[in-house]
């Protein structure tokens, strides 16, 4: 009897669980990208009898979060960093995104503001490669960026 239990316990947590094309799918990420998030320690996965991935549906809040922080441009390290700070590799909450979020405002704001410095100044500057020269006199005197190399150099850092 009891052996039949367990049997029937494995088998339900077994469906309980996404095969890496159901949690691709559901999570709009390819299947590619799922496998390196668990190769640097974002996203667990369970291997069945057969050695095959096997997720736990949590993982999706967790996909989500992943890809959340990534359109805000956070990187993966950051991410990952973030996500260490979680108790027992758990899956993000609300209140863990609006903590851990807060703490990526800063960056967030001074990208905003760069990037509106970049729109006013884009009709007058290509950032440094230099098409006008009379006009950066102060940010390229004597064209100091064009000894770096060719093109536009404030951008290509």
């Amino acid at each position: 009897m009891r052996a039949v239990q367990k049997t029937a316990q494995k088998q339900v947590r077994e469906r309980a669980l996404l095969r890496v094309g159901e949690l691709a799918e559901r999570a709009g990420v390819a299947v590619s990208a799922l496998h390196y998030y668990e190769s640097r320690g974002l996203i667990r996965a369970e291997r069945n009898a057969g050695n095959q991935r096997r997720y736990p549906r949590e993982m999706l809040r967790r996909v989500a979060f992943i890809r959340s922080a990534q359109q805000l441009g956070i990187s993966l390290d950051e991410i990952a960093e973030a996500l260490t700070e979680l108790p027992a590799q758990r899956t993000p909450t609300k209140a863990d995104w609006a903590r851990l979020s807060r703490g990526w405002r800063q960056r967030i704001e001074l990208r905003i503001e760069q990037l509106l410095q970049l729109r006013d100044q884009l009709d007058q500057c290509i950032g440094c490669g230099c098409l006008s020269l009379q006009h950066c006199r102060i940010h390229n005197a004597n064209d100091a960026l064009g000894r770096q190399g060719a093109g536009p150099r404030r951008w290509l850092r």
